[in-house]
């Protein structure tokens, strides 16, 4: 009984605080040029996302006013990155998807090579889709269970070991020096795993396989707590440009970098929104994601690049 009272009890002094910010938010600034700008908002989503809304509409320094109990609000899903989000036309993940898998599955006419996707149990319900389209190209399913040996029996290397193995037993006294071959048959390997099993198998799919080009979206690296940690992946290619990399990596005891893309996705969005109420259209605007066209009645493709992670390059443009 005392828990449950203690839990409306925050809850009222939550939804009090955010009434007396909002409220002290709408007196008019003294910056010149933003004031007359005003925002309003109906907008029905989680706690952890009104947090960051009330946070990055107090530094924009405009008028606003925000509902988050309004009847018919815009329901702005907990997901923030896998949701189809007012204004865009996919979500960011959908996005960053297409644009790699458009590197990944494009083919030059006389590559007789295949694509080699690697995924793990959270990712089965995408690869369906892709076995349909692609139904030459290898698919397997991966799990922490005897991963490193599965991995070498994908890459073939077991099988060099063998010959190895084999050779060296013939004259005890010969040495000789062995680097294990990997296949010849693949010419890319695309990712479709979370971070927890992607920071313990791309290392050593790298280790074994330097001269195949690795691709994944950000869900590769999502729960890391820390940029620098994108060294684990070092050298492949991503649907992102490394200048949202930079906006975040000065940042201290950050919850995960998943958490510092939804914050620049709903920044994103209250930008868009700010220049549909108060007609500010203009040709090109910066995002938080980068370069796009915002057109009325439209909806917008987020301008995603392809970037082959660089670490020193990263560090040394920061």
């Amino acid at each position: 009984m005392h828990n449950k009272n203690m839990k409306s009890s925050l809850t009222l002094i939550l939804s009090c605080l955010i009434m007396f910010i909002v409220s002290c938010s709408s007196i008019p600034t003294q910056d010149q040029n933003k004031s007359n700008i005003k925002l309003k908002l109906n907008i029905e989503t989680s706690n952890k996302n009104k947090e960051i809304i009330i946070e990055s509409l107090l530094k924009e320094n405009i008028q606003f006013s925000i509902n988050f109990d309004a009847n018919n609000s815009y329901l702005l899903k907990d997901a923030v990155l896998n949701s189809n989000m007012k204004y865009f036309c996919k979500s960011f993940i959908d996005e960053q998807r297409d644009i790699i898998e458009s590197a990944v599955f494009n083919k030059k006419d006389n590559d007789d090579k295949r694509i080699l996707i690697i995924y793990s149990d959270k990712y089965i319900n995408s690869i369906s889709p892709l076995k349909s389209k692609h139904p030459q190209e290898l698919y397997y399913l991966l799990s922490k269970k005897d991963f490193e040996n599965n991995i070498k029996k994908i890459l073939h290397v077991n099988q060099s070991i063998e010959r190895y193995s084999h050779i060296s037993n013939l004259d005890k006294n010969l040495e000789i020096q062995h680097n294990p071959r990997v296949r010849k048959d693949i010419s890319k390997i695309y990712f479709l795993t979370d971070y927890d099993l992607g920071k313990t198998i791309v290392p050593i799919f790298k280790n074994y396989a330097l001269s195949i080009n690795f691709y994944s979206t950000s869900e590769l690296f999502h729960d890391a707590a820390d940029i620098k940690k994108l060294a684990d992946f070092e050298g492949t290619f991503i649907p992102l440009s490394p200048e949202i990399f930079q906006k975040i990596i000065n940042k201290k005891n950050i919850t995960n970098i998943q958490n510092e893309f939804e914050i620049l996705m709903i920044d994103d969005f209250l930008e868009i929104e700010k220049i549909n109420q108060n007609n500010l259209y203009k040709r090109k605007i910066l995002l938080e994601t980068g370069y796009t066209k915002v057109q009325k009645n439209k909806c917008i493709d987020r301008s995603l690049p392809i970037w082959k992670i660089d670490m020193n390059n990263l560090i040394l443009q920061t």
